[in-house]
């Protein structure tokens, strides 16, 4: 009977990119869910009037607010390019372990490179 540890230490295990990036797609619709409510309650307020529109548009002017809407859409745009690598996946598409791991490093550098480019023009 071979040795096995006892517990399973969580943090001791090195999970690989393609696992990483996974990961993430589901945080990343995780939190796109839970901020799809305020979202749309800002541009329900947005819409009512003139006035609450100064409102809102005063309250989208601050950087706190502004680096919270980068974040969410860079939420946004890396669970787009996960969703596609998803799908190249299901058709097995890209499934062995190099073109898994290219995949991978392709949807953080395409998530991250339009949110770069989407960021400058908010801001």
């Amino acid at each position: 009977m071979p040795n096995r540890p006892k517990y399973l230490n969580l943090l001791q295990i090195r999970l690989p990119l393609p696992g990483i990036v996974s990961i993430m797609h589901r945080v990343s619709g995780a939190v796109l869910f839970l901020a799809l409510p305020l979202i749309l309650c800002g541009l329900q307020k947005s819409l009512g009037s003139f006035d609450t529109f100064l409102v809102m548009k005063d309250a989208f002017s601050s950087p706190l607010v502004k680096i919270v809407m980068i974040g969410l859409l860079w939420g946004y745009l890396h669970h787009l390019a996960a969703g596609i690598r998803h799908l190249l996946l299901d058709i097995d598409v890209g499934t062995e372990l190099a073109s898994a791991r290219l995949a991978s490093i392709m949807v953080l550098v395409v998530s991250i490179a339009l949110t770069v480019v989407a960021g400058a023009l908010i801001w």
